[in-house]
């Protein structure tokens, strides 16, 4: 146990090492989720969308079957990720069985992936591992990913940290990416937090008005 934990370091992730990847998150398949409230894991996903726009990461997009009842990808990612790599897997569960979707991560010249899908326990759970046995370092989002009932997402989340995968929240992932507020020079965190956090609001006015003070 000792040697383990001198093994384990605090690996930051960075606005320049870092690329998200979305895996499946399809209007069809998001019908799948109970392990969360539908409204607070939409605006979860669209926060994680705005993160990567915010900070400039690559972002790279997979669907599956989405001619079929999986759906086309959510509307509100479609209007947010206009510019990402989209690829459309025809039958691979596991994303990184697909050679297009690992050629495309693999352009993004990125080492930190921030991981979130649908389902917890299966399209991200097996994406994740392949990565990290590929030599990434691995950071799923636990609440912009869903599951079919939350004894499914724990289940997968304690599997993926026993290998090796970071459990992060996607406020966690923009704080960390982040690190400053004195680094928000064009006040996109700020609107970040307040359009995504509402109470968060509150601090931020706070925050401005010890500005004006000073």
């Amino acid at each position: 146990m000792d040697t383990e934990r001198a093994k384990m370091k605090y690996d930051r992730l960075s606005k320049d090492e870092a690329a998200l990847l979305i895996i499946d998150h399809q209007s069809g398949l998001f019908q799948l989720v109970h392990d969360q409230i539908p409204e607070v894991f939409a605006r979860n996903v669209c926060a994680l969308a705005d993160i990567a726009k915010v900070f400039k990461l690559p972002v790279v997009v997979t669907t599956s079957k989405e001619d079929g009842p999986n759906g086309p990808l959510m509307p509100d990612l479609r209007e947010r990720l206009t510019n990402a790599k989209v690829v459309r897997r025809e039958g691979e569960i596991n994303a990184w069985d697909n050679a297009e979707f690992v050629k495309a991560v693999k352009k993004t010249g990125r080492k930190q992936l921030i991981v979130a899908g649908i389902t917890t326990d299966v399209c991200v759970a097996f994406a994740a591992l392949s990565a990290l046995e590929a030599g990434y370092k691995v950071y799923v989002v636990g609440d912009a990913s869903g599951s079919l009932c939350i004894g499914s997402s724990i289940g997968a989340m304690v599997r993926m940290v026993h290998a090796g995968v970071q459990p992060m929240s996607w406020f966690a992932v923009a704080s960390e990416l982040m690190r400053d507020w004195r680094d928000d020079q064009g006040g996109g965190f700020k609107k970040l937090m307040a359009e995504h956090v509402p109470n968060y609001k509150q601090l931020i006015d706070s925050y401005e008005a010890k500005k004006q003070e000073d």
